[in-house]
């Protein structure tokens, strides 16, 4: 157990992202335990974390313990992405820059399905659904007040559409339908998300060893 996060207290952890999708996401999970959910648009002289990382912990790791060092508050970094199984896993720990900028979400989209379409071609069959897939999410909490942290990982199953379709959610979540719901990710409310999304799996494992 992290000191001081198990409580009641109310105290501040600082999500390591700019992305504020994520952000509500994480806020919606931890609103239970009465934390104040912070994200690095609050603290703009945060170091630029350079993820180098071979995994999704490695890099969630390094961005929770070099910001949590900097800032001296709890931080709780994930590194997530979508590994496609037509595509060899890619884009893997690469999926916020597969198309070159970070954070493109158009850009991005956009060339997962062009390497798709162009591993299909002379299929004559006109499948919506291209190639099997999976969101994966590695989530760490460092307190630096501790040295100590807490790590949990998370995935959901699903398929690449040949069509975006939902305006809510981030990322490839207009391109990457589940099942379970006959919809993409973006289609789906914040609750039906957190109750299938690699983010919410992650976060339920992790939130297990805040009792």
């Amino acid at each position: 157990m992290i000191e001081g996060m198990s409580g009641d207290n109310k105290q501040i952890v600082v999500v390591a992202t700019r992305n504020m999708g994520k952000v509500r996401e994480f806020r919606h999970a931890l609103a239970p335990f009465g934390k104040e959910v912070h994200s690095l648009h609050e603290y703009p002289d945060a170091p630029e974390v350079v993820e180098d990382g071979s995994t999704f912990s490695e890099n969630a790791f390094k961005k929770a313990k070099e910001i949590g060092d900097f800032l001296n508050l709890p931080v709780l970094a994930d590194d997530s992405g979508l590994c496609v199984d037509l595509l060899d896993d890619a884009p893997g720990i690469y999926s916020a820059r597969y198309a070159g900028e970070h954070g493109d979400d158009s850009a991005n989209n956009a060339k997962l399905l062009n390497e798709l379409m162009r591993l299909r071609q002379g299929d004559d069959t006109e499948q919506p659904l291209l190639s099997a897939a999976r969101f994966v999410c590695a989530l760490v909490l460092y307190d630096p007040a501790t040295g100590r942290s807490l790590e949990s990982e998370g995935e959901v199953e699903g398929w690449i559409t040949s069509e975006t379709a939902g305006a809510g959610g981030f990322g490839y979540d207009p391109l990457f339908y589940v099942p379970q719901f006959e919809r993409t990710m973006a289609e789906l409310s914040v609750e039906e998300k957190q109750s299938i999304s690699h983010r919410g799996a992650a976060l339920t494992r992790l939130i297990a060893k805040l009792h």
